[in-house]
């Protein structure tokens, strides 16, 4: 069976369309209009090994916006992938570098939303991308995914390498997570429900 999600968010604001393939190979076609953002997604793709198309437009041009329903988007895909939740690891765990950073990210896909995301980024902003903006993609994503996840970068001297070394433990974080248990037939959990 397939392990694929869709979501669309179209307001005032934005218009976005997202699909993933859990089962894929990491290719990430992706357009929003913002280079960094684009970064961030191809990397999230590549990683985790789960494809990601996602187009957004922004239609007031405000990038926070752009940023913030692009997450929500994409975390909708991988909910909506992710379905009952069935038959998977559920847990993820990675510690990734990236040159002078080091970030650390624990997954649990279990449908109860909380999220700890300290980038420790240092500069107003990334690539032209504000500070706030960025956090506020993590946190978005997270919330849409329906998932408890803890992300930490623990150093670096670099935001751009923070922030990447952050997102690429996601990635590896949620390949591990999303990924089948040929040991279990139903949902990770002893309540029996996610």
């Amino acid at each position: 069976m397939e392990r694929t999600g869709e979501a669309g968010r179209t307001t005032g604001e934005t218009e976005i369309t997202a699909s993933v393939n859990l089962d894929g190979t990491g290719r990430a076609n992706v357009s929003t209009g913002n280079r960094f953002v684009d970064h961030m997604l191809v990397s999230l793709a590549r990683h985790s090994l789960i494809d990601v198309t996602l187009r957004a437009e922004s239609l007031d041009g405000i990038l926070h916006h752009l940023v913030e329903d692009t997450a929500i988007t994409l975390g909708m895909a991988l909910r909506d992938a992710l379905g009952e939740r069935t038959g998977i690891v559920r847990f993820g765990h990675a510690t990734v570098p990236m040159d002078d950073s080091l970030a650390e990210c624990s997954v649990d896909l279990v449908r109860r939303p909380f999220r700890v995301v300290c980038l420790s980024l240092e500069r107003p902003a990334v690539e032209g991308v504000p500070r706030e903006d960025i956090e506020h993609f993590f946190g978005s994503l997270l919330s849409a995914m329906e998932a408890c996840v803890h992300v930490r970068v623990a150093y670096g001297s670099n935001d751009h390498h923070r922030t990447e070394a952050a997102i690429k433990a996601l990635a590896v974080s949620l390949r591990a997570a999303v990924s089948p248990d040929p040991r279990r037939a139903g949902v990770p959990s002893t309540k029996g429900t996610m």
